[in-house]
């Protein structure tokens, strides 16, 4: 089987673009990352990129004059390097219209909580496990899922819960889940490279192969 095309889409130190990169090498993925985009400079992500050989780039957003162009920016680049599957990675840029619509289905994110609660916007990063806490909320966990025009609302993938304990800091909680992340992220883009992943409505059934 052929490979996969991968772009991954980072904001910032790229773990889980790491977790991607080693289960690529292991031969986990059937795929291949092609490319790395960052919509900021100097993160360290970028340096993990080329450490492993990727074409990496800075699309800095501060840098163009409105969101369409930075879009466009984005858009020239995956095209360029033929991206089959984009994955975004700690990716903090909303997409434009555009790109969803080019990449329909072909766009995964991870997100650090059980969807649909504690997503949307303004939830992410430490932001979603202190309203996990401040909730009292007795689990949270880890989803990816496909990409569509809202934010967080695309068919959902994969999920774990994780469970929360009554000690817990935003900082602990997100360290255990960014761990579950490593693993559900990896799992999502092999079961599509695969070509296991089917959207039905807002369902993602996983095929089983025979």
């Amino acid at each position: 089987m052929q490979k996969v095309r991968i772009g991954v889409l980072i904001s910032g130190g790229g773990s889980n673009l790491q977790a991607l990169i080693d289960n690529v090498e292991n031969g986990y993925i059937n795929g291949e990352i092609v490319m790395v985009i960052s919509d900021k400079k100097g993160v360290y992500g970028i340096e993990r990129a080329r450490k492993h050989g990727i074409n990496a780039v800075e699309i800095d957003k501060k840098e163009f004059e409105d969101r369409n162009a930075f879009m466009k920016a984005i858009i020239n680049e995956l095209e360029r390097h033929k991206v089959e599957l984009v994955v975004l990675a700690g990716f903090l840029s909303i997409l434009s219209q555009d790109v969803i619509e080019r990449y329909r289905n072909r766009i995964m994110n991870t997100h650090p909580s059980l969807i649909p609660a504690f997503c949307g916007k303004g939830y992410y990063g430490y932001r979603v496990h202190k309203a996990v806490l401040e909730y009292g909320a007795k689990v949270s966990g880890a989803t990816v899922h496909f990409v569509d025009e809202g934010t967080d609302t695309g068919p959902i993938i994969l999920q774990e819960a994780v469970k929360v304990e009554d000690d817990d800091t935003p900082e602990t909680l997100a360290a255990r889940i960014l761990s579950v992340e490593h693993k559900l992220l990896p799992q999502a883009v092999k079961l599509y490279c695969e070509g296991k992943l089917m959207v039905e409505g807002r369902k993602v059934v996983i095929k089983t192969m025979n």
